[in-house]
């Protein structure tokens, strides 16, 4: 089972989109899945129905923090590394889709109460939204596979 399967399975559990593909990373980088699922529940919905970056993306953006990140005073380049994972994740996740914009992605702004019933009307949740929490988590497995 591969790791967009796990994001993919917890999203259709109705995590959020964030939660579901940094929870699938989680643990094999320390961190136990379910406070994963909590640091990540309102990146979801382009941060909380914002209609800004997508769930997805952020989550994927969290897992390369985790992987990566700077914690040491002094290590750049851990910041460097970290930013061009990132850099390289969205370049790739945009190409796929055309977008790394919620709003963009959906064609709907969830944080307009009209769209948002919209979205959820035309079955975007169920359709689209799973395909959006797949490619990230397959895009970053792949970038992560790389780096390793």
């Amino acid at each position: 089972m591969t790791k967009a399967d796990d994001a993919h399975r917890s999203f259709l559990k109705r995590f959020t989109c964030s939660a579901a593909v940094f929870s699938a990373f989680s643990e094999e980088l320390g961190l136990d899945p379910d406070t994963a699922k909590r640091i990540a529940c309102g990146f979801g919905g382009g941060i909380s129905h914002t209609g800004n970056i997508c769930g997805a993306v952020s989550g994927a953006i969290m897992v390369i923090g985790l992987a990566y990140g700077k914690t040491e005073e002094g290590d750049d380049t851990a910041t460097e590394k970290t930013r061009y994972l990132t850099r390289r994740f969205l370049t790739e996740f945009t190409k796929k889709n055309g977008s790394t914009n919620c709003t963009e992605l959906l064609g709907f702004n969830l944080s307009n109460p009209e769209e948002y019933a919209q979205a959820r009307d035309a079955g975007l949740f169920t359709t689209k939204c799973p395909l959006l929490v797949r490619d990230a988590a397959d895009l970053l497995e792949t970038i992560l596979k790389n780096e390793d």
